[in-house]
C-alpha cells in the first residue's frame, strides 16, 4: 500500500489540518545531516551500489538486530566478519531472508524508514513480502545500475545541504580528500571520533595510541598525547570538521591537576589497566577534550548511557556496531559537574548530550540544558528516534529547556536511503507537537511555522557550526 499523506499527523481534523500546513512549510527544505555513519567512500568512488541488499539490508544494525533477534546468523544476512570468514555474499538470498521475515518489522520505525525508501526513491507502493521479494529485488537492481542512483546523484537528490560522517581519531581521512580534490560541490565532513584512544578498557587501546603519537610525532607523555590530539583535531578541521564525539559509557567527568592526569596516563598505558582507571581516564580526558574545543571551536557531543556491544560472542566474530549496544541508567547531574564547572558557563563551547535513558530528559537534561550556556540536547537517539520517542522527547524537554536548547535533528544512520525517511519522519512528529501547542492557544501559529522551521533545518545548521 501506498504511503498514507497523513502518517504520524494527529487523528483529530482541526489539529491535523494544523499539521498538515505546518509539514508542507518544512517538507522540502535541505537536509543537514550533522551525525551519522554513511561511508564516505561512497561519495568519493561513487560507485553504483551492487545490490538490494548491500544497500538495504548489510549496513542497517536497526534492520540486522531484529532478524538475529529471531534467531538469524548474520553471516546469512551478509554483515562481514573482521577475521575474513566468509558470509553470505548472494545479495538476492539475503533479500529472500528479509523478504520472509518482514513482518518482524511490523510497528517499528525500522519498517516506517524503508517503506519511505521503497515509495519515493524507487517507486514501489507495494509491501515487502516472500510473493514478491524476486520482483521487486528485480526492479530495485535495475534502478541501481543508473546513474542518478549513484550516491553524489542521491546526495543531490536527497537536497541534502551538508552530511557528517564519524572517523577514528587516527583516520587518514582519505576519502574526504579525494571528495574535497575532485571539485563535486556536495559537503561531506568527517567528525572527529577519539573513543579508541581514550577508553583504555578498549582492545586495542595501546596500539591506537602509539598510533596516534606516531601520526602526531609527538612524545609518549601525557602532555605529548594531549598536544597529539590537538594536532589531529586541525588535521580533522582542516578537511572539514566541525565536531567531535563521544561514545563513553556514562557521562562521568573529572578534573584532575596535570601532574595527577600525567600519572593517571602512566598507569593506563601499562599492559594491565585497572578498571578504575581507565573510568577516570575517560572522564579526565572528555574534561581535556571540552578545554580542546573552546580553543579550536569543535562541537562536542557526548552519546552515553549505552552498554556497548552487551552480547560478547557476537562482539568477538562480528565486531563493533552490531545492534548489541543496550541502554543503561546514567547520572547527568553528579557526572557533569566537574566539566560543567569549568567550562559550563563559557558560550564558546557548545556540548551536545545525547542519552539512551528517557527518564533523564525531564529530571536532569531539560533542566541542565535550560540553565547552562554550553550544553545543548541532542534529539532521541537509537532506540528513541521513533515517533513515539521523538514525541516524548518534545513532551518532556520543551517546558523546561524550550526548542532552542535542543539542536534540531540528527538521522544517525548507516543506511543511505534512510536519510530523507528519517527527517520526513521527525519533520511530522515536530509538526503535530506544534499543531497540539496551536490547538490548545499555547503558541501562535505564526510562532509555529518559526519554530518548524528552526527544528528541521536552522537548529542543526547553527549549533554544528554548519
Amino acid at each position: 500500500m501506498p504511503l498514507h499523506p497523513d502518517r504520524l499527523f494527529p487523528a483529530e481534523p482541526a489539529k491535523r489540518d494544523i499539521a498538515r500546513l505546518l509539514y508542507g512549510h518544512v517538507r522540502d527544505l535541505p537536509i543537514v545531516s550533522p551525525h551519522g555513519h554513511t561511508d564516505p567512500t561512497w561519495y568519493a568512488e561513487d560507485m553504483p551500489f551492487p545490490d538490494p541488499a548491500t544497500l538495504f539490508v548489510k549496513p542497517d544494525h536497526y534492520i540486522f538486530r531484529m532478524l538475529y533477534s529471531q534467531g538469524i546468523a548474520l553471516e546469512a544476512l551478509g554483515v562481514p566478519r573482521p577475521d575474513g570468514t566468509p558470509v553470505e555474499t548472494d545479495g538476492r538470498k539475503i533479500w529472500r531472508l528479509f523478504a520472509d521475515n518482514y513482518h518482524l518489522f511490523r510497528g517499528t520505525p525500522s519498517r516506517l524508514w524503508f517503506e519511505h525508501s521503497l515509495e519515493t526513491v524507487f517507486g514501489i507502493g507495494e509491501r515487502l513480502g516472500a510473493d514478491n521479494a524476486d520482483r521487486l529485488y528485480d526492479r530495485i537492481s535495475e534502478q541501481l545500475a543508473d546513474p542518478s542512483m549513484r550516491p553524489r546523484a542521491l546526495y543531490e537528490r536527497f537536497n541534502i545541504e551538508a552530511i557528517s560522517t564519524t572517523d577514528a581519531a587516527t583516520d587518514a581521512l582519505a576519502a574526504h580528500e579525494a571528495i574535497l580534490a575532485s571539485g563535486w560541490k556536495g559537503r561531506v565532513v568527517p567528525a572527529y571520533r577519539p573513543d579508541a584512544v581514550v577508553d583504555a578498557s578498549r582492545t586495542g587501546f595501546h596500539t591506537a595510541v602509539e598510533e596516534l603519537l606516531g601520526l602526531a610525532e609527538t612524545p609518549a607523555t601525557f602532555a605529548g598525547y594531549l598536544e597529539a590530539h590537538r594536532r589531529r583535531r586541525t588535521y580533522f578541521k582542516a578537511r572539514g570538521a566541525t565536531s567531535t564525539d563521544h561514545g563513553h559509557p556514562t557521562a562521568l567527568t573529572a578534573n584532575l591537576s596535570q601532574a595527577d592526569a600525567a600519572a593517571l596516563f602512566d598507569r593506563v598505558m601499562k599492559p594491565e589497566v585497572d578498571a578504575r582507571d581507565a573510568e577516570l581516564f575517560r572522564a579526565q580526558m572528555l574534561t581535556e577534550m571540552a578545554r580542546m574545543s573552546i580553543e579550536d571551536g569543535l562541537v562536542m557531543q557526548i552519546h552515553p548511557g549505552s552498554f556497548r556491544n552487551h552480547n560478547p560472542q557476537l562482539f568477538e566474530t562480528f565486531g563493533f556496531d552490531k545492534g548489541a549496544d543496550i541502554p543503561t541508567r546514567t547520572d547527568y547531574v553528579r557526572d557533569l559537574k566537574p566539566l560543567l564547572d569549568l567550562f559550563g558557563n563559557d558560550p564558546r563551547l557548545t556540548l551536545i548530550l545525547f542519552t539512551l535513558d528517557e527518564t533523564t530528559y525531564g529530571r536532569e537534561l531539560a533542566p541542565l540544558a535550560g540553565h547552562y550556556p554550553a550544553l545543548r540536547l541532542g534529539p532521541a537517539w537509537w532506540f528513541f528516534d521513533s515517533p513515539d520517542g521523538m514525541r516524548r522527547f518534545r513532551e518532556l524537554t520543551t517546558e523546561t529547556a524550550g526548542f532552542y536548547n535542543t539542536v534540531g535533528f540528527n538521522d544517525d544512520t548507516r543506511a543511505f536511503c534512510s536519510i530523507p525517511a528519517r527527517h520526513d519522519m521527525a519533520r511530522r512528529i515536530d509538526c503535530a507537537y506544534l499543531a497540539e501547542l496551536v490547538s490548545d492557544h499555547r503558541l501562535e501559529e505564526d510562532e509555529a511555522y518559526e519554530v518548524a522551521h528552526d527544528l528541521a533545518y536552522n537548529l542543526a545548521k547553527k549549533a554544528y557550526r554548519l
